[in-house]
C-alpha cells in the first residue's frame, strides 16, 4: 500500500510517500518539501498572515498533484504547532481544507509526543526496556517516557528552537545577557517536568529525535546523513554543553558552514543547543541515541495499525 503523508510543521511542511503495509516497516518512495516557517509569519494578534495561508494552500494542493501522481492510495494530512497556535488556524485550515476537499487533522502537543515515542519504540524495540525520548521541533519540545508502545507520561513545552530564537533574540549572533535569560527560563520550564517523569522510574535508554538533535550529533562528529539511516549515531552531554557555548558565539553564516547544519537551520540552532543542553543536564542523561524516525513515522505507523489483516 502506498501512503502519503504532510506534515504541516512550524518550519517546514513536509510530503513524504511511502509503500508499507501492516507488520512491515515503512519504505520512503518519494519526498517533496518546502520551509515555509509557518511560526514567522504571524501578524498582530498572533494571526497567520493571509500570504501564509495562500502560501500553504498552494503547497497542500501540490502535495496532493504529487501524491496522485505518485500512485499514493491513502493520504493523510497533520499540522503542529503553529498552526495550532495561531489565532487563525483553524479558520485558515477550514479554507484549505474546503479548497483541498481533506481534513488536516491538528495535534495537540501531547499528540506529537506521543506518536513520535511510538515510532522510536518501533525502532529500537522492545529490548530497549525503558525508553525517554526528545524532539526539539520549530514551535515546541516533546518529551515522553515509558516502557509500552504508548508512553507512560508525554509532555510539551513551548520551547522550539524557532520559536525561542524569534521570542527571545534580538540580534545575531544574540547577546550574552538574552543568552543568559534564555537559559534561565528554559531550565525552569524543564526543570518542572522532570518529577513527573522521573516518578516513573530511570530509563534504560535515551533517545532523540529531530533535526536540532541531529545537526548537533553531526557536528560533534556523527555520521554524515549520506552513509544512511542504519549508522549508529549518538550524542554526548558533555558535546552538547560545549556546543551550546560555541553556538551562541556565532552568526548564522558561520553556524551555516559547520558540517550537517543547514542555511534555513542555522539561525535557530544556538537556541535549540540550550534546550537540548538543558534536557539533558536537568534528565541527567550523560549519552542519546539518535533515531531516523520521528513524527511523520508515527503518524505512519499508527494509520497502518488501523488497517485489517
Amino acid at each position: 500500500m502506498r501512503l502519503g503523508v504532510l506534515d504541516i510543521g512550524s518550519n517546514t511542511v513536509h510530503l513524504l510517500v511511502v509503500d508499507a503495509h501492516r507488520g512491515a516497516r515503512p519504505l520512503p518512495a518519494y519526498s517533496h518539501k518546502a520551509e515555509l516557517r509557518l511560526s514567522e509569519l504571524l501578524e498582530d494578534g498572533n494571526r497567520l498572515a493571509a500570504a501564509a495561508v495562500q502560501r500553504l494552500g498552494e503547497f497542500v494542493a501540490e502535495a496532493q498533484q504529487i501524491a496522485e501522481d505518485k500512485g499514493v492510495e491513502d493520504f493523510m494530512a497533520f499540522a503542529t504547532s503553529a498552526v495550532r497556535e495561531a489565532a487563525n488556524g483553524e479558520e485558515a485550515l477550514a479554507e484549505i481544507n474546503e479548497r483541498c476537499d481533506l481534513d488536516i487533522q491538528v495535534l495537540s502537543g501531547q499528540d506529537e509526543a506521543r506518536l513520535t515515542f511510538l515510532a522510536v519504540r518501533r525502532w529500537f524495540g522492545w529490548s530497549s526496556g525503558r525508553l525517554l525520548a526528545f524532539d526539539i521541533g520549530g514551535g515546541s519540545l516533546e518529551i515522553a517516557a515509558g516502557v509500552d508502545e504508548q508512553p507512560d507520561v508525554a509532555v510539551s513545552l513551548p520551547l522550539g528552537a524557532g520559536r525561542l530564537t524569534r521570542d527571545w533574540f534580538t540580534a545575531d549572533p544574540p547577546p550574552a545577557e538574552e543568552v543568559r535569560k534564555l537559559r534561565k527560563h528554559v531550565r525552569a520550564e524543564i526543570a518542572r517536568t522532570v518529577g513527573g517523569v522521573a516518578r516513573y522510574g530511570q530509563p534504560d535508554r535515551v533517545v532523540a529525535t529531530s533535526k536540532t538533535f541531529k545537526q548537533l550529533a553531526r557536528i560533534a562528529g556523527a555520521a554524515p546523513s549520506h552513509e544512511g539511516q542504519y549508522v549508529p549515531r549518538s550524542l554526548t552531554r558533555e558535546s552538547v554543553a560545549e556546543w551550546a557555548v560555541k553556538l551562541v558565539g556565532l552568526g548564522s553564516r558561520e553556524r551555516a558552514e559547520l558540517s550537517g547544519v543547514s542555511a534555513g537551520r542555522a539561525a535557530q540552532l544556538a537556541a535549540g543547543a540550550i534546550v537540548a543542553d538543558a534536557a539533558m543536564d536537568l534528565f541527567e542523561v550523560d549519552r542519546l541515541d539518535l533515531c531516523p524516525w520521528a513524527l511523520r513515522e508515527g503518524v505512519i505507523l499508527r494509520r497502518l495499525d488501523g488497517l485489517p489483516d
